[in-house]
């Protein structure tokens, strides 16, 4: 392509409580901020209606939360895929903030594991590579 590249579009959210950010371990045992990519059909839906698709999908029916009005965080991350031939993917995440209003998670059927951590005390190389590494880091210092 003209030594252009191809990446995914996804849409993320440090979903915040009482001073704590939400981290989750996914079905493939890696940690990441709820959100995830923008389907072929989504091409023309507000990123706003993607966001809650993903939070419903990933958190459950029964939260509330206000979304901040666009994208704080921007991020660049490579990973293989769990697919035939595992290819390496790249993608570009839009990092929203969140605060949680109410509500109990449920995790979705894509996550085994959550942790709301502070993002004073938060040792996010302990859970993070790539450019979820670089985002966290960088909403971490967003919030000091």
């Amino acid at each position: 392509m003209n030594g252009k590249d191809t990446y995914f579009v996804a849409v993320k959210v440090f979903l915040e409580k009482d001073g704590m950010f939400l981290i989750t371990k996914d079905r493939f045992d890696c940690w990441d901020i709820p959100g995830g990519r923008i389907k072929p059909n989504e091409f023309d839906v507000p990123l706003e209606d993607i966001v809650k698709r993903k939070m419903r999908e990933e958190l459950g029916e029964g939260i509330e939360y206000t979304l901040s009005p666009k994208p704080e965080i921007f991020m660049r991350h490579e990973r293989q895929e769990i697919a035939e031939g595992n290819p390496t993917v790249r993608i570009f995440g839009l990092g929203y903030t969140a605060q949680l209003i109410k509500g109990e998670i449920a995790l979705g059927k894509n996550h085994v594991e959550m942790k709301w951590v502070n993002p004073k005390s938060f040792n996010p190389e302990e859970y993070f590579t790539g450019g979820w590494l670089k985002g966290v880091q960088e909403y971490i210092h967003l919030k000091k």
